[in-house]
């Protein structure tokens, strides 16, 4: 590696890092990211052989994917706001060894509740992750080519999305499960190497941490993924409900508590710029889309058309496939237009694509379904870099890591909220639940496009 780009401890370059040590950041921060996101879809084809050898129930077996999804969404403000007064650097590097450490503790796993414990450390790692991801790319790449950077950084997520079930079938197909852990150790070495001597420094806050209002954060959001998890796999009323307002409840005590604060755990000075507010509310609506959309489709695929599990996953492949495609095309345009613009193209496709799924005729032609499945992920890839670049502009750069926490947390809020509203359309209406998804999911993309739109308005405060 060339020594022009080894200094870490100099001061962030106030637009950008230089070409040759950008290229090794971007790799170091992307290997990660790829790590974090291809996790959760490992862990859900693994579920039925760690069941099986770890002589646990389907019921039990789940809370391998659910500990990891509520660790990070509870801690990702929390180490948003840290990574502000110690330095983004440090919380990411930080985040990528708990979570390379916690990969071998979930590979050595020996029981249910061993396991459960290292995927727990391994969500608060990939928290860690994704929290200052976003904030980092600010420091990394220069304000021209933001766009571009935050356009490569969803195409990431998307291929990892798209190739996780390849990738997890692959190595169980050679291997036990304890291997897709494993696998993450030599990827986070590397990225911990490169990272440690190419990541920049960021500017540090010099106000105290607010521990209290760190864990009425985690409280609140935790129990807000539990609630509503709850009510996608029915538990019982009275607990979601219970669940659901102890949330509310920690919210407005965590809001109260830092009304004057100059830089919140939970963002609510952000939320007062029209531009970030609305940028976050159309996130919440688009990946609120793409929950309703992928808990939808199968049982749409094979209930009501009638195909296979097979051809099931090769017609959901084109949504995913096309995001990673236009991903890129979208953030290199973010940098010459505006996102009100260019997001609501993008939303206004996806809510297209989503009525044209809906109103499919009993039997139609594959390619019929390929090219609807294209065009959704045609506009979600369109809209999904605009606004995430958007977003983090319409934030001063000393607050890039609550604007970054807010990225992450409004995407996985939106797919969890998206996951539940789902499962009670199947709830309520039974196999035409699939359709009703969809069609609800046109909706959520129609609003979406209103608030986008929007922002053409707006002005920034």
């Amino acid at each position: 590696m060339s020594t022009e780009i080894i200094s870490a401890n100099r001061p962030a370059a106030t637009d950008g890092l230089p070409a040759e040590r950008r290229k090794w950041a971007v790799a170091a921060i992307f290997t990660a990211l790829t790590m974090a996101s291809l996790d959760t879809a490992i862990a859900n084809i693994a579920l039925p052989a760690i069941a099986a050898d770890l002589r646990a129930g389907p019921a039990d077996a789940i809370w391998v994917v659910n500990v990891y999804q509520i660790a990070v969404v509870a801690t990702l403000l929390p180490l948003a706001a840290l990574g502000e007064i110690v330095g983004h650097r440090r919380i990411y590097l930080g985040g990528l060894l708990l979570f390379t450490l916690a990969s071998l503790a979930c590979a050595c796993a020996w029981s249910l509740p061993s396991l459960l414990a290292a995927r727990a450390l391994q969500g608060l790692g990939a928290s860690g992750i994704m929290s200052v991801n976003t904030a980092l790319l600010r420091y990394v790449y220069p304000g021209r080519l933001l766009g571009r950077g935050i356009g490569y950084n969803a195409m990431v997520v998307a291929t990892a999305f798209t190739l996780g079930p390849t990738i997890a079938s692959g190595i169980l197909a050679v291997g036990p499960w304890p291997w897709l852990f494993a696998v993450n150790i030599p990827f986070g070495l590397a990225a911990m190497a490169i990272g440690a001597r190419t990541l920049p420094t960021t500017p540090k806050a010099t106000h105290a941490f607010d521990f209290p209002a760190a864990l009425l954060a985690a409280g609140c959001l935790g129990l807000f993924m539990l609630g509503v998890g709850g009510a996608a796999h029915h538990e019982r009323t009275a607990l979601v409900v219970i669940e659901l307002v102890a949330a509310v409840l920690l919210g407005w005590i965590l809001i109260r508590r830092q009304a004057d604060h100059p830089a919140p755990v939970l963002p609510m000075d952000l939320f007062r710029r029209p531009l970030f507010a609305l940028s976050t509310a159309t996130a919440i609506c688009s990946f609120g889309v793409q929950g309703l959309s992928f808990v939808a489709l199968p049982f749409y695929f094979e209930d009501i058309l009638g195909r296979s599990q097979v051809e099931t996953g090769f017609l959901i492949t084109p949504w995913p496939l096309v995001v990673a495609i236009m991903a890129p095309i979208a953030g290199r345009l973010s940098d010459r237009y505006p996102a009100g613009i260019l997001s609501s193209i993008g939303l206004a496709l996806l809510g297209v694509g989503m009525a044209l799924l809906a109103m499919l005729p009993a039997n139609p032609y594959i390619a019929d379904i390929i090219w609807r499945m294209a065009l959704c992920g045609c506009g979600f890839g369109f809209f999904q870099a605009p606004n995430m670049k958007a977003l983090m502009s319409s934030a001063p750069a000393g607050r890039s890591g609550g604007a970054s926490g807010i990225v992450a947390t409004a995407r996985l809020v939106g797919q969890t909220t998206g996951a539940a509203l789902a499962a009670l359309c199947f709830g309520l209406a039974g196999r035409d639940g699939a359709t009703i998804s969809l069609v609800l999911g046109a909706a959520f993309a129609a609003v979406g496009c209103v608030m986008s739109s929007l922002r053409l308005l707006a002005r920034e405060q």
